[in-house]
């Protein structure tokens, strides 16, 4: 019987390498618009963000947007929209990609509390269902088509 990554391989998935914190999220290394950045990888955010901090880092062309943001412990926070940028998972990219932008200090705090370090934003199920996801928990690889 075939393994897993070389039927999906057959299929064009890209092979992306997670790991797991001591907090249980799913970590991911990601580059948006050329610069390197780490986020959680997150199948219950409808979509992928970048905190406020993240506009000059990524070089983010932020509009004012009316849509609030909610997520665990916090809710209605105002959000900004990035257009059209370029995201990168591995081997794995797409160009037209959206990011909405908040802030997530609170996210940053609770993973300092747990002596971790902070992250750029989260990679949620816009780009999960865009790419098509399968998720190999006890190998800890992402793939995405």
């Amino acid at each position: 019987m075939e393994e897993l990554q070389d039927f999906l391989k057959e299929k064009k998935y890209k092979k992306i390498k997670f790991s797991v914190l001591k907090t249980q999220h799913l970590l991911i290394k990601a580059t948006l618009n050329d610069v390197k950045g780490t986020f959680i990888l997150d199948t219950g955010a409808s979509n992928s963000c970048v905190g406020i901090e993240g506009i000059e880092k990524f070089q983010l062309f932020a509009e004012i947007s009316e849509t609030k943001a909610a997520g665990a412990g916090a809710t209605g926070m105002d959000t900004q929209l990035s257009k059209n940028n370029q995201l990168k998972l591995s081997h794995w990219k797409t160009t037209h990609f959206n990011v909405i932008i908040f802030d997530m200090s609170h996210v940053n705090e609770a993973l300092t509390s747990y002596k971790t370090k902070p992250v750029d934003g989260i990679i949620g199920a816009d780009i999960l269902l865009s790419g098509k996801a399968i998720i190999d928990y006890s190998n800890h690889y992402l793939y995405l088509k």
